[in-house]
């Protein structure tokens, strides 16, 4: 096989991720050696790699999430009741409930209510990972509200 070069800097980049291709319609991805194998370097040049350790990206992927978590927006006491029964259990659900109210009304906690009510909106939309993120923010606004 012919030797191709790369220029030094960007062939110690290559080597220091995980590099795959787009998944497939299953799910999976095939692995690629852009610093090694000429076809994965066109590949990585058209831009079709993605790297698993992206460290650019993903404070990019960050800031995203939480401009999306973050949002203002206030609904009403009625419409929250209703967020919190539908993804808390039925032992939890009061506090729950009163510890929401209490956190929109709450200067330093009223961020916990945002992400509580955004996660749940993403949820209703079919993104069933923001269950979790509702989870914790309620926790986040007991914290937060201890802490006064």
């Amino acid at each position: 096989m012919k030797k191709f070069k790369i220029p030094r800097k960007l062939k110690k980049e290559l080597k220091k991720g995980f590099w795959f291709y787009p998944p497939d319609e299953n799910g999976g991805s095939l692995s690629a050696s852009p610093s090694r194998d000429i076809n994965d370097f066109k590949a990585y040049k058209k831009g079709v790699l993605r790297n698993l350790i992206d460290k650019h990206g993903s404070r990019q992927r960050q800031l995203a999430f939480r401009r999306k978590i973050n949002k203002e927006i206030l609904i009403s006491d009625e419409e929250l009741k209703r967020y919190v029964d539908d993804i808390i259990r039925e032992d939890l659900r009061n506090s729950s409930y009163r510890t929401l109210l209490e956190a929109k009304k709450h200067p330093r906690a009223i961020i916990a209510y945002y992400q509580f009510v955004n996660s749940y909106q993403l949820v209703e939309q079919g993104e069933d990972s923001y269950g979790n993120i509702c989870c914790m923010a309620i926790d986040r606004a007991k914290e937060l509200l201890r802490k006064g």
